[in-house]
């Protein structure tokens, strides 16, 4: 089957099928391992308006310019992004009732936050440039997956008793996420 754009294929041990656009305007798709190829077409050819929406999208991302900090301006930023996210951490364990590892602060060019199994919690420190309702709902999110390790219908209740409006925070970093690196 042909398609209006190229990409790569990704197996894993995921459940489903998804397609990321990268920064850089490249279509990844990532597929369970032994995921026909028929089907990952099939996939391709029902999800291809979004795809090319977001491709456009992307390439409209990538022709702006992008802000570059200075070593000690990051720095403080970093620092900043720790004091934040540690009080917002401290404060929502508590309501949640779970107890975490430690924090880190990283500059992931895809993702957010995270959890690891252990409980260590990692937070992107560009987050501080967004509404602080956003922080909020990541730190609920990772929080969240001290009970859940997954992103089950439990895994969003979880989310939803702590944050009932979580849906129109994920939706703004979804949506305007990009921009917190220009």
């Amino acid at each position: 089957m042909s398609h209006s754009f190229s990409y790569d294929i990704l197996f894993s041990r995921r459940k489903s099928i998804a397609i990321q656009i990268t920064r850089d305007g490249r279509v990844q798709v990532r597929a369970p391992y032994g995921c026909p190829r028929s089907l990952i077409e099939n996939f391709l050819s029902e999800k291809e308006q979004w795809i090319t929406a977001h491709l456009e999208s992307a390439g409209q991302a990538a022709a702006r310019p992008r802000r570059e900090f200075t070593e000690p301006e990051r720095k403080r930023f970093i620092e900043l992004a720790r004091d934040i996210f540690t009080q917002k951490t401290v404060w929502y364990a508590r309501i949640m009732g779970v107890t975490y590892g430690r924090i880190a602060i990283r500059e992931q060019k895809t993702r957010w936050g995270s959890c690891s199994g252990k409980g260590n919690l990692n937070f992107n420190w560009r987050l501080i440039f967004a509404p602080p309702e956003v922080l909020d709902y990541v730190v609920v999110h990772e929080l969240a997956h001290r009970k859940e390790m997954n992103h089950s219908k439990n895994f969003y209740a979880i989310v939803e008793s702590v944050m009932p409006d979580y849906k129109k925070w994920k939706k703004w970093l979804k949506e305007n996420g990009e921009s917190l690196f220009h």
